[in-house]
């Protein structure tokens, strides 16, 4: 097939065999393709091409310090790519497919390019559930390194129309599958004496890393990144955005959760993981209103509400 260089007039495509056909023949031909996980919509490219990858980089504006996940059908498959220690291997036993995701070893030799891992000895790396992604895995027999298939910094998308309205006319397709039904991205760990270090909160929760590992779980400590989803600002809307807001301003676009009400209510019954897969699309409708600011209502910390809170603080920071 013949593959055009960005900008792209890009097409959706409903998910179904051709729709996965099309995919992986873009990708196979070193472009890239927006498709859904059971978390948000990725934007996915082989992650043994280096020139792909650089694709995905140009088409979010990421920077290259910011390394990516690689996408695998299955344990079994990342012999070739990295080293896997016990305690890894009990939780990828314990929770893939789904949403966690492993910063592992490379393995010697392997055949991860270098731009995904930006340089580090490590690589994240995760088994997807959702039917969309594991079928494109399959039809192109490649590990697809995926970040979130949005602008660098904005949003992440949890529908196909995310996608378009953040990346149309900078990638060849989007297959359509609906909303995600997680619709935050997954936790990851890096694994290290013993211990398991949470370097993003996500949907499986520290209670249950520890549950499944027989180990602890500590916050991972500032400094370098290890892993995506660190930076300080990021998931941000173009509206300014407060959080925690008890008495939301006149003007105010207001997200509700439980009792508290607004605009909005991610969850009028206080369910966090309602909340979690409604946040996005919230913050996407709530940015595309004629407000001048938007305002969360407080959402607790725990469980699943550590997550909610992390991607709510890194959107609301400024730098």
């Amino acid at each position: 097939m013949t593959v055009s260089n960005i900008p792209f007039p890009t097409k959706i495509r409903r998910y179904g065999e051709a729709a996965i056909g099309e995919a992986a023949a873009y990708i196979l031909a070193g472009e890239t393709v927006a498709i859904p996980t059971e978390t948000v919509y990725g934007l996915a490219a082989d992650a043994t091409d280096g020139a792909a990858v650089a694709r995905i980089y140009a088409a979010k504006g990421r920077p290259s310090f910011n390394p990516l996940i690689v996408h695998v059908p299955d344990l079994a498959d990342v012999a070739a790519l990295v080293t896997v220690d016990p305690l890894s291997a009990r939780l990828a036993a314990a929770f893939w497919p789904g949403p966690l995701t492993l910063v592992l070893p490379l393995a010697a030799n392997g055949p991860i390019a270098s731009l995904v891992t930006a340089g580090l000895a490590t690589v994240a790396i995760r088994c997807p559930a959702h039917r969309a992604m594991r079928a494109l895995l399959a039809a192109t027999g490649r590990p697809l390194a995926a970040p979130s298939a949005n602008p660098s910094g904005a949003i992440s998308a949890t529908r196909a129309e995310h996608v378009m309205a953040g990346l149309g006319g900078r990638i060849a397709m989007i297959v359509d599958d609906g909303p995600t039904a997680v619709g935050i991205e997954s936790t990851i760990v890096a694994c290290d004496g013993g211990v398991i270090r949470l370097l993003r909160p996500g949907p499986v929760t520290a209670a249950e890393l520890e549950a499944a590992g027989g180990a602890p779980v500590v916050a991972a400590s500032g400094g370098a990144i290890e892993a995506p989803g660190q930076l300080s600002s990021h998931y941000a809307p173009a509206k300014p955005l407060r959080i925690d807001v008890d008495a939301p301003a006149a003007g105010d676009f207001v997200i509700g959760f439980g009792a508290a009400e607004g605009d909005i209510n991610l969850s009028a019954r206080g369910d966090l993981i309602a909340a979690a897969a409604g946040l996005f699309d919230a913050l996407h409708r709530a940015d595309a209103s004629d407000r001048r600011a938007i305002a969360v209502r407080p959402i607790p910390t725990t469980g699943l509400g550590e997550a909610i809170n992390d991607r709510l603080r890194r959107a609301a920071h400024r730098d």
